[in-house]
């Protein structure tokens, strides 16, 4: 049974919508992170895009620690580039271009954050499998997918995806017009 997707994979063009200041009245990277980014961790950013997320992990952890920033688009991970070049950011934060199939991190991490990423992968057995195989003991999963794109049963199903390859809610966190749950 898959899961119907409106969108596959959100495109570059859209890249400037992502960063605002009306959305992190919202959508606060700050306080959805901070219970869970602590300094020399390293973390991973899923579906990275432009950067939002990625950038107030790396300032969480005071420049600590690594957040591997991965994205399928080069697009994205060039925008995210050119904000991070000849900064601090920039020793801190790892570009990692995602496989077509895979995302392509062997890196073990300590904390990774899915936002509004989750359902455009079409494979979610695959894809929970491989996070939990990177996931190093205690390691957490934040998972957030927008209301208006995917249903309570669709991520319901997401769920018990992600505890068939042996993963377990510890929270269920709310977000605006989201749906979240963090897994460990």
């Amino acid at each position: 049974m898959t899961i119907k997707r409106k969108n596959r994979v959100c495109p570059a063009e859209k890249a400037g919508e992502f960063d605002t200041r009306l959305r992190r009245l919202f959508q606060n990277p700050a306080k959805i992170l901070g219970p869970y980014i602590k300094e020399d961790m390293t973390v991973l950013d899923l579906g990275c895009g432009p950067g939002f997320f990625a950038v107030e992990m790396a300032r969480l952890m005071n420049n600590t620690g690594k957040v591997i920033a991965a994205d399928l688009q080069d697009e994205m991970l060039a925008i995210l580039q050119r904000k991070i070049i000849g900064s601090e950011l920039e020793s801190v934060i790892e570009l990692h271009k995602c496989e077509t199939e895979s995302t392509g991190v062997k890196e073990h991490v300590d904390f990774i954050l899915a936002f509004y990423v989750v359902h455009e992968i079409p494979d979610h057995e695959k894809l929970f499998r491989e996070i939990k195989s990177i996931l190093n003991t205690g390691g957490r999963i934040l998972i957030v997918e927008p209301s208006t794109h995917v249903s309570g049963k669709d991520f319901r199903l997401m769920i018990s995806r992600a505890e068939n390859a042996g993963l377990r809610v510890t929270g269920r966190p709310g977000y605006f017009l989201s749906r979240a749950v963090l897994l460990q």
